[in-house]
């Protein structure tokens, strides 16, 4: 027997307690370093339980939990309520049998077999491995990887002794992170995401494990989320967006993709949000997907040949993660709201109120729920805004107010615990967090008002927040803005077009000359930049030129701090400089800070901490102490 197939018996829990039962310690001060530090959700800085699957009879769940107390693989009894720690790692799977797990830790694939109590490595080498899903017979595990020199799926066998072998050539290129891929009922196919059929263009394909052909299924959509193939075998649902429209973020379609290549819309009265995979109903009748709308997410079930979709839950908050037990007969969501953390959710497929089946998320000190509002643009608009106010909060008080811009530009501000504008209201500010035009959860018209005109309007809408403040009893007269990544765009985009708008700026990871960035970003960044403008620079210069924020800076007047990561390819580090260079050159007023070694999500806690901090003291100096030094 060799090492790698070694078996060895587990401590198969750190602990066993009732996931009511507290596990979280007293809450948490609101400060950066423990915000900053709360895992991998690293702009937002909520933790708890990151993923969920439930077991195929639906009575347990594997958990990937991440908190400064707990972190690794728990199993959750749903009936009991107890939660075990039965191995260190994340991206769980379960077996068809119910009894076994693969799951990634470090870079390689383990397996776990609950029942015997006995772990095996299959992979053992130095290249990433992700997304690990079991054949339907047990005998081998599918998963992505990088070892190729593009994005492809790869095989490895569950007996331990075997080198993984690879399915699919050239599905991806490296630097492209969504590459969902699902198994055929009975194991004879896959399904997977590829560009190979053209650089701009993610379409469905399939591979025949026998023979290894492969062939493209879908062309009419861009394929996102994961896909899910029907429970006969016969079709695949699969999230996406028509190539004749605009490819939007968080407002997809649902298709559905027969073997033959037919592809069908499903024709409802709402969108989906691409969460994880569309869900089948146990006789395949039925498919079941979260919906985004302004700034919640919710579960919604609709007909699989299409009609009237109806909402199956009424929670409020954020859908992070979503699964669906085999039988159909539970669902699972790894949801967060205004005042707590990701924990795990459940509600049967009869209905009824969900139910909160564990407790492992930090609490926040003095957390509260932010307001609703929405305010006038100039040219007649309604935006919707998040209104977070100090403690105590009088309006007949004057407060500094600081507007918070979301990132992704077609994403949206979602309500659920966001800690920074949390943190900067508790420090005396009022926060404004606004949904401006072009994001999600508003409908496609809202959306499209964007296209071909990205941080431009976008960016008065954020001015127009700023005017509406000072005419409120509780404003000082002092508004800041900041943003990270398309909140960068933002925060750089208001104050080079309204200069009275705002009296201190903090962009953060952003693009400001998009025609430039077309030219050396990643093919998400550039996808992105194509899809928003309708074109390359060359083919509409004039959406580039709209949107250029660098070529106004000799007339901006607000303070501005601007910070990036100098290994962003996302947003490539140019952008940073190319604006550094611009305001040196007409001596306006900033500060500069760039990070070595760090990408578009920053990956150490310092740098982020320090970030952050600079973004609070530049809103202090400004907004508070008038621009004292």
């Amino acid at each position: 027997m060799s090492q790698k197939m070694h078996a060895m018996l587990l401590v198969m829990s750190l602990f066993a307690t009732a996931a009511s039962d507290k596990l979280v310690a007293e809450e948490t001060a609101l400060e950066w370093n423990n915000i900053c530090a709360a895992t991998v959700c690293r702009w937002t800085g909520h933790d708890g339980v990151f993923d969920a699957r439930l077991s195929p009879d639906g009575n347990r769940a594997v958990l990937t939990i991440n908190t400064p107390r707990q972190r690794g693989l728990f199993l959750l009894n749903i009936e009991t309520n107890t939660l075990e720690h039965v191995a260190d790692g994340h991206s769980p799977a379960w077996f068809d049998d119910g009894q076994q797990l693969v799951f990634v830790q470090g870079n390689d694939l383990h397996l776990l077999d609950l029942s015997a109590g006995q772990r095996l490595q299959l992979t053992d080498d130095e290249f990433d491995a992700r997304l690990p899903r079991p054949s339907p017979d047990g005998s081998q595990v599918l998963f992505a990887s990088s070892r190729s020199g593009h994005q492809d799926l790869w095989l490895v066998a569950t007996d331990g002794e075997s080198t993984p072998r690879q399915l699919t050539e050239n599905a991806m290129d490296i630097d492209e992170a969504r590459f969902g891929h699902a198994w055929s009922p009975d194991g004879a196919r896959v399904v997977f995401f590829s560009n190979r059929a053209d650089f701009w263009e993610d379409d469905l394909w399939l591979v025949e494990l026998d023979s290894g052909e492969t062939r493209q299924l879908s062309s009419s959509f861009m394929a996102r989320g994961m896909p899910a193939f029907s429970p006969d075998g016969t079709a695949v649902a699969v999230y996406g967006t028509p190539k004749d429209g605009f490819w939007y973020l968080d407002l997809a379609d649902i298709y559905l993709v027969d073997l033959n290549g037919s592809e069908t819309r499903i024709d409802m009265q709402v969108t989906a949000m691409e969460v994880d995979a569309p869900a089948w109903s146990a006789d395949g009748d039925e498919l079941f997907f979260p919906v985004h709308e302004r700034g919640e997410l919710e579960l919604w079930r609709v007909p699989a040949s299409g009609g009237v979709a109806t909402r199956v839950t009424n929670m409020g908050g954020v859908i992070h993660g979503f699964d669906a037990s085999a039988n159909g007969e539970r669902f699972a969501f790894v949801r967060s709201t205004p005042t707590r953390g990701r924990e795990l959710d459940l509600i049967d497929r009869t209905g009824g109120k969900p139910r909160q089946a564990t407790e492992v998320a930090s609490r926040w000190q003095g957390v509260q729920e932010p307001v609703e509002i929405s305010y006038r643009t100039r040219d007649g608009l309604y935006i919707q805004a998040f209104k977070f106010v100090p403690p105590d909060f009088n309006p007949d008080y004057p407060y500094p107010t600081v507007v918070q811009a979301h990132g992704g530009g077609t994403n949206s501000y979602y309500n659920g615990l966001n800690l920074v504008e949390q943190r900067l209201a508790q420090q005396g500010y009022v926060v404004l967090a606004i949904n401006y035009r072009g994001g999600s959860g508003f409908g496609r018209a809202f959306q499209n008002m964007a296209v071909e005109d990205w941080a431009n309007t976008q960016s008065l809408d954020a001015a127009d927040v700023a005017h509406w403040v000072r005419r409120q009893s509780w404003s000082n007269g002092r508004v800041g803005i900041y943003g990270y990544s398309y909140g960068g765009i933002i925060s750089l985009g208001a104050v080079t077009r309204d200069l009275d708008a705002f009296d201190a700026a903090v962009p953060m990871g952003g693009i400001y000359d998009f025609a430039d960035a077309y030219q050396n970003a990643d093919r998400l960044g550039r996808l992105f930049t194509r899809e928003g403008h309708r074109g390359s620079p060359s083919e509409n210069p004039e959406a580039y030129r709209r949107s250029d924020s660098v070529a106004l800076l000799d007339q901006v007047r607000t303070p501005i701090l601007i910070m990036h990561g100098e290994a962003d390819i996302r947003a490539p580090f140019r952008q940073f400089q190319l604006v550094v260079e611009a305001l040196e050159k007409h001596e306006r007023t900033f500060k500069a800070v760039s990070y070595p070694d760090e990408p578009h999500q920053f990956q150490q806690v310092a740098n982020r901490v320090d970030m952050y901090g600079r973004l609070e003291a530049w809103m202090e100096r400004w907004l508070v102490n008038s621009g004292e030094r």
